[in-house]
């Protein structure tokens, strides 16, 4: 049987409402009676669900399938957009016929014949939610709670939460590109709440990727157990965080959500071509301390960031964005790469179907440096080591961020002393950038637990970076 993406799509997506690639081209002739730059279809079938457990049982679980698609027309800068929840020739053509508004009257374009473009295949075409039963996803859950509760007897609460998605898209271009993924993505989330002389605290962890629910091993649920249920006891012996500018460390692999949004944001395409973002311009500049390497890498196998294509049918890439503190470029989508006569970098991602393109990130991180952990906490004469991070806010505009640390030390001549909660990080991202003195050789990803939002649209991603010692941080705290 072939299963490769193009044909599960097929499959999924076109035979079954009797469309093929004919019908496609027909739908660009429609759309080229009037002079457009570009025009692309996407499809999509989605499957998810989401498991949730609290106090030794399964409280709710949810199920959800969606399909449809979206039609839009670029002409210009200006972008036309529709999408329907029925595929079929007929809603194809009422969407193209509402996207026409925007083009030139009168125009000579063709449709392109259709052409399928292969994929690379960093993951398996896998489908999670449907060919598990039900009771082995809620097993897994189970046997979190359990690990969990065994390891220490102040552990007083575990909840957790099990999801995955199953996705077939393909994507219907006007140049005759066609192309095609399938792409799941599996996830676990795991909150204890460990209790101490009538102190209470938590500690979080999870993780998962694009595979199916075999990832979830024991090792593999063990390994966050521990992880959340260390945190909450250390969180319960922590003295209040102090405050004032000092020397930040912070630890390697999901601290990298910090350059994710202090600084992954400002190189979008789009924010740069409309010149709100602070590296607006400034290809080819120092915009950070040397030693500096960030990249964007949409081909790593089996991360949550990942993608065979991006949304536009482009195969994904690993861009470096920073090279030894300059700035080499910008993530682009095909709209932005146009405008600003650059080459698209595989970044054009969607939530879904109901929903257009824009340059987004997908794996991002700092590569290593030269420094062992040790020597650059052994560096620091009184500062505080972020070793992980909870939520926070960026203005991407002026690249202002405040972030949560959810397990801190203090450092106190090159030692770390004790534990401290309530510390925030507050600062500018290409100012903190520029403020990097030591790059650890650590270089770890987070374990699959990234989503970014952008203009109401949410999306999967990965982070990451090495052991990093940062000079001039401000720390919010409350000691």
């Amino acid at each position: 049987m072939n299963s490769t993406p193009i044909s599960i799509a097929h499959a999924t997506l076109l035979t079954p409402y009797g469309l093929n690639e004919s019908a496609i081209e027909s739908v660009f002739s429609e759309i080229h009676t009037h002079d457009a730059d570009y025009a692309d279809l996407y499809f999509q079938y989605s499957r998810s669900e989401g498991w949730s457990l609290e106090e030794g049982h399964v409280k709710s679980g949810s199920f959800n399938i969606d399909q449809g698609v979206g039609v839009r027309v670029v002409s210009g800068e200006k972008t036309a957009f529709a999408y329907s929840d029925d595929i079929s020739l007929a809603a194809l053509s009422s969407a193209a016929a509402a996207t026409r508004s925007i083009a030139r009257v009168g125009g000579n374009a063709k449709a392109a014949k259709s052409q399928s473009k292969a994929g690379r295949a960093l993951y398996t075409p896998a489908d999670p939610v449907s060919t598990f039963e039900d009771a082995d996803k809620v097993r897994i859950l189970e046997r979190l709670e359990q690990f969990a509760r065994n390891i220490d007897p102040r552990v007083k609460e575990v909840m957790g939460r099990l999801s995955g998605e199953y996705d077939v898209v393909m994507v219907a271009r006007s140049d005759g590109v066609m192309a095609a993924d399938v792409r799941p993505l599996v996830h676990i989330g795991l909150t204890v709440i460990a209790e101490q002389n009538g102190r209470r605290e938590q500690g979080h962890t999870g993780g998962g990727g694009r595979y199916d629910y075999n990832y979830f091993t024991d090792d593999v649920l063990k390994s966050y157990a521990e992880g959340a249920v260390r945190e909450a006891l250390i969180n319960l012996d922590a003295k209040p965080a102090p405050a004032g500018p000092m020397t930040v460390v912070l630890g390697s692999g999901w601290p990298g959500i910090l350059l994710h949004e202090a600084v992954g944001h400002g190189l979008e395409g789009d924010f740069n071509r409309k010149g709100s973002s602070l590296f607006a311009g400034r290809i080819g500049e120092r915009v950070a301390a040397k030693g500096v390497t960030v990249v964007d890498d949409g081909t790593i196998a089996d991360r949550r960031g990942s993608l065979n294509i991006d949304d536009e049918g482009n195969i994904t890439q690993r861009n470096v964005l920073i090279e030894d503190g300059i700035l080499k470029g910008y993530m682009q989508d095909s709209l932005n790469a146009r405008l600003m006569k650059t080459q698209v970098t595989g970044n054009a991602r969607r939530e879904s179907y109901a929903h257009i393109p824009m340059p987004r990130m997908t794996n991002t991180y700092m590569l290593n440096g030269d420094k062992t952990p040790e020597e650059i906490i052994a560096s620091v004469k009184h500062g505080l080591y972020a070793a992980n991070f909870g939520g926070g806010q960026v203005d991407t505009t002026s690249g202002k961020f405040v972030f949560s640390a959810s397990e801190a030390y203090m450092i106190e001549d090159g030692k770390i002393t004790y534990p401290v909660v309530g510390a925030t990080l507050i600062g500018n991202g290409i100012e903190s950038l520029k403020h990097i003195s030591m790059i650890g050789n650590d270089m770890r990803l987070d374990g699959g637990v990234g989503v970014c939002g952008k203009e109401g649209q949410s999306i999967p991603v990965g982070v990451g970076q090495p052991t990093l010692r940062m000079e001039g941080l401000t720390v919010g705290g409350t000691g």
